[in-house]
């Protein structure tokens, strides 16, 4: 019988972790899931809501206070890894799930910042896990609400239990309006790009860096 395996999921915001990869965790509820949320801790609103969604799936989990604000100054690479850091209770995992480095949708910087953090402390053996996984969603440059992009390393459409759960949890739990973004977005269908090493992830971070270079000189 395969053991259960040390989980951890990296994210930006409390709802984060349910609405790309909830349907992952509640699926693996033998496993050790721990949530970070770099944002957010002195949320009188979602602070204590994030804590209920732990008790849901079962996980620990802590939560930061990076900037937040609206206008959403850039952060420092170092800052954010170091939050990373210190609200991580090990360095080593069987898995670590976190934002892309391109976000999932147009345009958070914050969620942009913690997949790229993340990667650095991986490439520098700050942090240590045999797999990590990105987001792999995106909008069409706001065209539709987010989606799971079908080519990714891992795509798979929720059973409708899981999906109901993971529904429940962002419109009654974190309290999202069904008419608003949080709750149309809520994927149907998880996705993944997944990496067994630092340097598959930074031969795809460039590949897909030069490819949105392109993109964006063109418009």
């Amino acid at each position: 019988m395969e053991p259960n395996k040390n989980k951890a999921v990296i994210v930006a915001h409390p709802d984060d972790e349910t609405l790309w990869c909830g349907g992952e965790i509640l699926m693996h509820p033998n496993d050790h899931w721990f949530v970070a949320s770099l944002c957010r801790k002195n949320d009188p609103d979602r602070a204590p809501k994030f804590k209920k969604i732990l008790d849901n799936y079962g996980a620990d989990g802590v939560m930061g206070d990076l900037d937040d604000g609206p206008e959403q100054l850039p952060l420092a690479s170092q800052i954010v890894e170091e939050a990373i850091l210190d609200l991580l209770p090990q360095k080593n995992y069987d898995l670590i799930i976190t934002h892309s480095p391109f976000g999932e949708y147009t345009k958070h910087l914050r969620h942009e910042e913690v997949g790229r953090a993340v990667i650095n402390l991986w490439h520098e053996q700050k942090i240590t896990t045999n797999q990590l996984w990105l987001f792999a969603y995106e909008d069409g440059n706001k065209a539709y609400y987010p989606r799971a992009i079908e080519s990714a390393d891992f795509c798979k459409k929720l059973p409708l239990l899981i999906w109901l759960k993971k529904y429940q949890m962002i419109t009654e739990s974190y309290g999202f309006h069904k008419s608003g973004f949080e709750a149309k977005t809520t994927p149907e269908k998880e996705a993944f790009w997944q990496f067994k090493n630092p340097e598959e992830v930074l031969k795809w971070l460039d590949l897909n860096q030069t490819k949105e270079n392109s993109i964006n000189h063109n418009l």
